[in-house]
């Protein structure tokens, strides 16, 4: 298929019971690799973040006859793998105690990650990024890497734009923290 389709086509077709899977393969195909890189920020591995996309967009199947259309598609599916992930690192954040030495692992796993093509400056923000608190974590690499306004994120999130902002300054005071520890 070379025609490309937009998400308002794309919940149409998913409204027609005779075409749902199609569209469903047109929603995947659309969405997968923004989902991916909004998931790979927040866990860091690509093998994680592969099963969480897969996860959410399993969930997001079996969920299609509850989407009513009240949201944008993309809200809908960011909001699914938004909570996919935040469980993936609950789970893990369970089994394993998180600390500063622990971030720094995360920093060596992804110098030996074929997908990560960072260079030290890059290695060392993954770092930082890596020591915050997951909702800190997700609030930055939302504006800051995805360029998405409070607003927008606020309706994903289900969190006010107040505290939205107020997580963005803390995890921005936090990085510059630890680059300044750098020097």
């Amino acid at each position: 298929m070379s025609t490309k389709w937009n998400e308002q086509q794309i919940v149409e077709l998913l409204r027609d019971a005779n075409r749902r899977e199609q569209a469903f393969t047109l929603m995947v195909d659309h969405f997968k690799e923004q989902l991916y890189w909004q998931i790979r920020r927040m866990v860091l591995s690509h093998d994680d973040a592969d099963d969480i996309l897969q996860n959410t967009f399993i969930k997001a199947w079996t969920g299609l006859d509850g989407f009513r259309g009240d949201a944008k598609l993309s809200t809908w599916l960011f909001r699914i793998a938004n909570n996919e992930t935040l469980n993936f690192l609950e789970r893990k954040r369970q089994t394993l105690s998180i600390d500063d030495e622990a971030a720094v692992g995360v920093a060596a796993s992804l110098e030996s990650d074929p997908y990560f093509d960072g260079d030290e400056t890059a290695r060392q923000l993954q770092e930082a990024i890596a020591q915050l608190p997951a909702k800190q974590r997700q609030v930055f690499n939302l504006k800051y890497f995805e360029e998405m306004k409070y607003e927008e994120m606020s309706e994903a999130l289900g969190t006010s734009v107040g505290a939205l902002k107020a997580s963005y300054h803390h995890a921005v005071k936090k990085i510059s923290e630890f680059f300044s520890q750098l020097d």
